[in-house]
């Protein structure tokens, strides 16, 4: 990791990001793209002098000022062609040093802009890793894939464009006023009479850049949330043929979007034009004033040129600070929503004195737990079992009793409200995240899969596995077959979300992905749901290969899946209600038996109604 990358981290984790901790590794290149501002500034308030001394010294001969003279006629002569020879060289020098100065800031605070968006995305993105599920639960992941790409790039613009562009303006608008001011004092008041003017307009319109630029980062975050969802959701818009309702909705969140930059940009387009009538009412007072004064003889034509070629010098910068209040507002906004972001500390996290769990033997304990998401009803009430090590534990129940909400809490993707879970008798709340994740295997009934390789996916939990090791996994996991069937074999690259391959396949691959990690607990969502009848054989015997030796739960609805576990957890109404063996449940006539006997008949139902084969 970069140092820059590094301290930024720092810096947000202790809750105190800021600008100035983005920029600080970089001040070396800060440093000299400062050096190169003062030779931009210097060239800017230089520039229109050679002029003067072609008009005052060489038109109308009058004397160059004792410091100079003296360096002109000592170096080029007395006579006026050595002195417009020393105009000339000076109009080229001084543009030398204002393209290079120019170059040297430009080609640094691109530098600079660059790592620090690499420095804020990498801890943007690492926050947003560590989130528990409950913040990501409620978070939109359109909204959080604006703030990590334009909210960043934002602050990129402006650091690209006006960090040192502010500073440039201000340093050339500070110098030319006091050279203005050496000039004719009386001059310079007169062309700073609009200044206070130009502030409140300024000041005014950018508070109102800066709501608008907000609204519009928000229609923009809803409008990629809406993309994000429907294209993650294509085969169910697909399957119910809600093409035309999802082009409607993306239409109406669009045009929501359009009318709210719109409002933005009418904003922006007002500043511009009552920036620059103010600026010529400014010269206009100049011009005239200054006309007069020449006329009566009292300034000359070189100093009146100067200071009207200074008059438009030193209103640009002001016209380019108003324009850049359009960047900065932007910045500001998007700086505002990333720390919204980091500013929101994880639910589930490591305890201060949290330590490394060891090779766990696999023992579970749930001892009254409660769990409720958010401010809603309770999911689970006074949860207490026991799972010894290496045994196989089923939880079934009507939908949604909380059977998946327990298999949550055991990695901590969510911690309970009261109670405590235990693995090997110590509570889990102990260990590091980290190191109790990594003893967990999950097989999903969601599989989910990457846009990577086969190779890649089996090994996505392990990646310095062995290249046996990995086909080991997948014949363990009855998919070497078809995986060696494929173009590319363990190359081939899979479609997003796996969605090239059939359920089963995926499914297999899922197991093979757990096998290799060799954990000594594992978890079980559905796996065998939405399964044809020889996938699903070959998935299950995958499972009883994986769950050998291992401490297991499985999440079953079809009961008859689950007919050998050492132990049933029957949970309903957010209560568990029975627990015990098949055979034993089955003889007590509780809620087991009574959802055994349902799927029975269902199933025997459905054989009759199959056709006989002639």
């Amino acid at each position: 990791m970069p140092e820059s990358t590094a301290k930024a981290t720092r810096c947000s984790q202790r809750g105190k990001l800021s600008m100035s901790c983005l920029l600080r590794p970089h001040w070396k290149a800060l440093t000299l793209a400062f050096i190169a501002v003062l030779g931009e500034t210097l060239s800017d308030i230089l520039e229109p002098w050679p002029i003067k001394i072609v008009i005052d010294n060489i038109l109308q001969s009058k004397k160059l000022p004792d410091w100079l003279g003296g360096f002109v006629s000592h170096t080029f002569g007395h006579e006026k062609l050595p002195i417009l020879n020393f105009a000339v060289l000076a109009v080229v020098a001084i543009a030398v040093v204002g393209a290079a100065s120019s170059y040297v800031e430009k080609y640094l605070t691109t530098s600079v802009s660059q790592w620090v968006t690499h420095d804020l995305r990498r801890t943007l993105y690492n926050h947003i890793q560590r989130l528990s599920l409950s913040e990501h639960d409620k978070a939109q992941t359109g909204d959080l894939i604006t703030r990590v790409t334009s909210d960043i790039g934002a602050i990129q613009d402006f650091i690209n464009s006006a960090l040192l562009g502010m500073l440039v303006n201000s340093l050339t608008l500070v110098g030319m006023i006091g050279v203005m001011l050496y000039i004719n004092w009386r001059f310079t008041l007169i062309a700073l009479s609009i200044a206070p003017a130009l502030f409140v307009v300024v000041y005014t319109f950018t508070r109102r850049i800066k709501q608008a630029s907000r609204a519009v980062r928000k229609k923009e975050s809803e409008l990629v949330s809406v993309v994000q969802e429907v294209l993650t959701s294509v085969r169910v818009v697909k399957a119910f043929a809600r093409e035309d309702f999802e082009v409607s909705r993306f239409e109406s969140q669009s045009l929501e979007n359009v009318e709210t930059a719109l409002r933005a940009r009418s904003i922006k387009a007002k500043l511009s034009p009552i920036v620059e009538v103010l600026v010529a009412i400014g010269t206009c007072l100049v011009l005239g004033y200054g006309a007069r004064l020449a006329l009566r003889g009292e300034l000359s034509a070189g100093i009146l040129i100067v200071f009207l070629l200074y008059l438009g010098r030193m209103y640009k910068p002001m016209r380019e600070l108003s324009k850049m209040s359009d960047a900065v507002s932007k910045a500001i906004v998007g700086f505002e929503r990333i720390q919204e972001v980091l500013q929101v500390e994880a639910r589930v996290r490591d305890l201060p004195r949290a330590r490394r769990a060891p090779r766990f033997k696999g023992k579970i304990e749930f001892e009254h737990v409660n769990f409720a998401y958010d401010e809603k009803p309770p999911v689970l009430n006074d949860i207490t079992f026991k799972l010894e090590a290496g045994k196989v534990a089923a939880i079934v129940g009507p939908s949604g009793a909380g059977k998946t909400t327990i298999i949550s809490l055991i990695p901590r993707f969510y911690d309970p409200q009261s109670g405590r879970i235990k693995i090997d008798g110590v509570d889990i709340r102990e260990y590091r995240l980290k190191s109790l994740r990594e003893q967990i295997s999950f097989v999903l009934q969601d599989t989910l899969l990457f846009h990577a390789s086969i190779w890649d996916n089996i090994a996505y939990g392990k990646p310095d596995a062995e290249p046996q090791k990995v086909v080991r996994a997948a014949k363990l996991a009855n998919a070497h077959e078809f995986i060696e069937k494929m173009p590319e074999g363990y190359a081939t690259m899979l479609g997003e979300r796996g969605m090239t391959l059939s359920g089963g396949q995926r499914q297999r691959i899922a197991i093979a992905r757990a096998i290799i990690r060799d954990t000594p607990i594992l978890i079980l969502d559905e796996p065998t749901s939405g399964l044809d009848s020889s996938s699903e054989q070959a998935v299950i015997e995958a499972l009883d290969r994986l769950m050998e030796g291992r401490t297991s739960i499985v999440v079953a609805h079809h009961l008859s899946s689950i007919r050998h576990a050492d132990v049933i957890f029957v949970i309903k109404d957010s209560e568990l209600v029975e627990e015990g063996t098949h055979e034993e449940l089955l003889a007590a006539g509780g809620v087991y038996s009574d959802l055994y006997r349902i799927q029975t008949c269902e199933s025997a139902g459905e054989l009759k109604e199959q056709p006989t084969a002639s």
